[in-house]
Order: structure tokens, then C-alpha cells, then sequence
């Protein structure tokens, strides 16, 4: 099983600024994920061309199953609205985070998670980056109950905040949360802090320890797969990890193969 996570900035390359729907298709084919969670989506943004990220993912992937859950109705840095409860901002510009899967759905569940109300220093990536003071968005946890070749099993998809103890907060919410649903699950995400801390907040097992921020020279781990074992059917402790470096966005996706033996070469950037 190949489960992978992905911090896609709604498809932007920083070095020409574009989303081009090929690019971003040709890059999450080449994940080869059967199991993909995805962070910062663009629905119906005009920053992002009006592209789908979501369905050009599950089409590149071969999904049978896909999901995007909003985390805010307009533009984030911008004019944005919060979601009411029975809300999915159909038809309106949206961003969240998504779940494709290769394998059928039992069902879908998404809980809502509050922004930090204080204000924090962040760096923007790209030409001339800096750092900027940043409000806090709200968050979301898209969660699903997947029929997998061995038996169910929960994946869930996040990304937490960028401001520190509000996003260990978040966390020990998501797990709350998912819980409730059918062992054994897997988290997969942008926690926006080091896999030692978000193991010990989780108490879940790290699947992949390997730097994914900045995409151009990695220092820090900041995107995760997080796994529950507790109360669920015997389960992949470890797998086969990659980092692939992909011509857009400032993080590299997080790829664990938990089948045995080591995977084949994946192409890299230069091979697009």
C-alpha cells in the first residue's frame, strides 16, 4: 500500500508562479498513491485558473473515491468566510484539503477545527520571500472509512495551524474525533510541527521520519503519516519512505510504501 501526503499549494510553482492543470496532473500520477491526502486545495479559485485540484488528482490517480472538504469559502489571505454546519460552499471560490482514494469509500466524516484567534510571523516562499504577519484560517479534518484489500480502515487528512500550542490543540481534537471511527486509522497531513512532537501530542506511531520543508532544500518535517494501531487488525509498522521533489509547491509530498521490498526509482524534477 502506497499512502502519500501532500501540501499542493493550490498547484503553484514557485519558480514561474503558474498552476498548470498537466503539471499538477503529471506530478500526482507519479505519486502513484492508492491512498492520497492533500493540503492548501483551490476549488473554483481564480489564482488557480477555476481548476478542480481535486478531481484532476483522483483522475491522475486512478481513484475509484474522492473527496474536498472546504476549510473556508473565498480566498485565504483575502475576503474569506467561515462555513455554517449544513455548508459545503458549492459553487463558491473554496480551499481545503482533500482525500482520493483507489479503493471504495464506506463513508466520509469531517470535523471542524477554530482558528487561532492571535496573529503569527510567517515566511511567504518564492522570489523575494519574507516573512509577514499572518491571521490564523479555521481547519478541517476529512476523515473516511476506506474498504482496503485487508479490511476497513480509517485515513483521515488535515492541516493544522501554523501558530504553536493552538495547532497541538487541533490535534489532540483530530485524534479525539477520529476515534470514533474504525481501527486501524491513519493520519495523514501538514501538522505544521516536528514528528517527535506530533507523535507524543498524538500518541500515534510515525510511519515516515524524513525532512519535506522547503521543497527546494528541506530542513524540518512538517508533513506526516500518523498511524493508530489500537484496537485494529494487524498493520504495516514501517514501509519504504520518499520525499520526491515536484515542480510546484513549497513542500514535497510524503510517500510510505508499506509493501515489501524497496520501491522502484521514482522520476524526480529534472525528469518532467
Amino acid at each position: 500500500m502506497r499512502l502519500a501526503t501532500f501540501n499542493v499549494l493550490h498547484g503553484r510553482s514557485l519558480d514561474d508562479g503558474a498552476v498548470e492543470r498537466e503539471r499538477f496532473r503529471a506530478a500526482v500520477a507519479l505519486l502513484d498513491a492508492d491512498v492520497l491526502g492533500m493540503q492548501e486545495v483551490d476549488r473554483g479559485q481564480a489564482r488557480s485558473g477555476h481548476i478542480d485540484l481535486t478531481a484532476v488528482a483522483a483522475e491522475a490517480s486512478g481513484a475509484v473515491a474522492h473527496r474536498f472538504a472546504p476549510a473556508l469559502i473565498g480566498t485565504p489571505g483575502e475576503v474569506y468566510r467561515r462555513l455554517a454546519h449544513d455548508d459545503d460552499g458549492t459553487g463558491e471560490p473554496s480551499f481545503g484539503v482533500s482525500l482520493i482514494s483507489r479503493w471504495p469509500i464506506r463513508s466520509w466524516h469531517v470535523t471542524r477545527l477554530t482558528g487561532a484567534p492571535v496573529r503569527s510571523p510567517i515566511y511567504t516562499p518564492g522570489p523575494g520571500g519574507r516573512f509577514t504577519w499572518l491571521r490564523d484560517e479555521p481547519r478541517v479534518v476529512l476523515a473516511a472509512v476506506v474498504e482496503g484489500p485487508d479490511g476497513p480502515f480509517t485515513v483521515a487528512t488535515t492541516h493544522l495551524s501554523f501558530v504553536p500550542a493552538w495547532n497541538a490543540g487541533q490535534l489532540r481534537l483530530a485524534v479525539r474525533a477520529l476515534r470514533r471511527l474504525p481501527p486501524p486509522r491513519v493520519l495523514l497531513g501538514d501538522l505544521n510541527m516536528p514528528a517527535r512532537a506530533a507523535s507524543l501530542i498524538s500518541g500515534w506511531r510515525p510511519l515516515a521520519r524524513t525532512a519535506t520543508y522547503p521543497a527546494w532544500q528541506p530542513r524540518v518535517q512538517l508533513d506526516h503519516v500518523l498511524l493508530d494501531r489500537r484496537g485494529g487488525a494487524r498493520w504495516p509498522s514501517e514501509g519504504a519512505v520518499e520525499a520526491p521533489r515536484v515542480p510546484f509547491s513549497d513542500h514535497r509530498p510524503l510517500v510510505v510504501d508499506t509493501s515489501a521490498g524497496p520501491p522502484p526509482r521514482r522520476p524526480g524534477a529534472d525528469d518532467y
